[in-house]
């Protein structure tokens, strides 16, 4: 597997040491970390909705210095899903488009996490990582420009 940024294996390592109950426990503990979002970001026309997920999830991603930072907005009454876009987003504070790229889409299995929770749910975090993905690609082509 290729190398992880920093933030985002000390997580893992985290969930790799938990034990069943534990590792939703953490998850949630994640979900209320969700930062708010800066004034200056509107989920109506600032952010992009990751479709793919029940859960409307929306996202934005800024390239500052050649690392990204995303921002996530998430209903608070879906703490699980709530959850996973804040893992991403404090796992890949700062990771270069190229990081991002980089990561596993199955990244979670590393965290235990296909032992605790649905397929649903996890076919939701791949999807965000996707989504990701995408914005880092958008950010990798207009840098090319």
């Amino acid at each position: 597997m290729s190398e992880l940024p920093t933030q985002l294996q000390e997580i893992i390592e985290d969930f790799s040491l938990c034990e069943g109950q534990e590792k939703l426990e953490l998850l949630l503990e994640y979900s209320e970390r969700m930062p708010a979002l800066p004034d200056w970001l509107d989920k109506d026309s600032n952010m992009d909705q990751v479709h793919e997920c029940m859960t409307p999830v929306f996202v934005h991603a800024e390239l500052n210095d050649g690392g990204l930072t995303f921002y996530f907005d998430v209903p608070p009454e879906s703490p699980t899903v709530r959850g996973f876009p804040t893992i991403l987003g404090e796992g890949l504070n700062g990771a270069s488009p190229e990081q991002v790229l980089n990561i596993s889409n199955n990244f979670y299995q590393q965290m235990g996490l296909h032992t605790v929770l649905t397929t649903q749910r996890l076919n939701g975090m791949q999807a965000i990582l996707a989504y990701l993905k995408r914005l880092a690609t958008s950010h990798l082509q207009q840098a090319g420009e």
